[in-house]
């Protein structure tokens, strides 16, 4: 059972919790993001397995009527095992995406797997555009994967990146990521149809609100469940199209203490919870 300060971060522990969840955000104006908790899996029946069960969470959304996407790592569906185990599953999952009309975003993991998943991504969004791939700032290609990119149907989440690469293939420094962030969010907003802003940051939250304005490009917020949900639900109300990241699961844990650890006002907000 998840306890309630892991609850602020975690939708429970299975579909039916999350769909709950998912229907609480849809009545205050902000859709789902909806992610199975499950990452590098070196046993090829687990990432089997899991994309499975997002086939099945593919159906309560449609059966559901809810406004819900679902979101897919690579090493949950096998990347770790071998790239042809990873393409066999994320094929499964699209496929049954595409007949219900459910859209499709691929994290973005390592920088070892950027090539392996944009190579998936873009072997299926040429016949199946309700796609959507994450991309990090901090890499030092990633202007030449936005040119790739915006070539193709679907869309682009921009992050700024929470893994921690070697600096010969990665921008170290607060300020320098800040940076790239922002030329590559003004590059989108230049150069596609549509645009995911992943970003807590208010900062550039107004960034992209001025290059929309500057644009007049289709884009969209999404945020963590549990982190600045009350600009969300703002932003939302102020007409924005507005998505959270909702993580479900029994493998809750980890990605808990992942979230405390990442922001100073997330562990002071668990610490608070606990000590009541």
């Amino acid at each position: 059972m998840i306890p309630p300060v892991a609850n602020n971060f975690v939708a429970g522990e299975d579909a039916p919790a999350a769909l709950d969840h998912v229907r609480e955000l849809n009545a205050d104006g902000v859709g789902a993001i909806l992610n199975l908790l499950g990452e590098h899996y070196d046993d090829p029946a687990k990432a089997a397995d899991d994309a499975a069960a997002y086939c099945d969470l593919v159906d309560d959304i449609a059966d559901a009527g809810v406004d819900a996407c679902i979101s897919v790592k690579p090493s949950q569906l096998g990347i770790d095992v071998g790239e042809d185990v990873f393409r066999e599953n994320l094929a499964d999952v699209v496929a049954r995406a595409e007949v219900r009309g459910v859209f499709v975003w691929l994290d973005m993991e390592d920088h070892t797997t950027t090539d392996a998943t944009l190579d998936a991504f873009e072997h299926h969004v040429t016949d199946h555009a309700a796609m959507g791939v994450c991309v990090q700032a901090n890499l030092r290609r990633t202007r030449e994967d936005l040119e790739r990119l915006v070539e193709l149907p679907g869309t682009v989440r921009l992050v700024k990146g929470a893994y921690d690469p070697p600096k010969e293939v990665a921008y170290r420094g607060k300020a320098t990521v800040n940076e790239r962030y922002r030329e590559e969010l003004e590059y989108l907003f230049e150069h596609a149809d549509h645009v995911a802003v992943g970003s807590h940051d208010p900062e550039m939250v107004g960034y992209a609100l001025d290059l929309h304005d500057e644009y007049g490009t289709e884009f969209e917020i999404q945020m963590l469940m549990g982190v600045r949900e009350e600009a969300q639900f703002q932003l939302a109300e102020a007409g924005y199209d507005v998505n959270q990241y909702v993580p479900y699961g029994d493998k809750w844990l980890s990605y808990f203490y992942r979230r405390v650890r990442e922001r100073k006002e997330n562990a002071l907000f668990a610490l608070r919870a606990i000590l009541g």
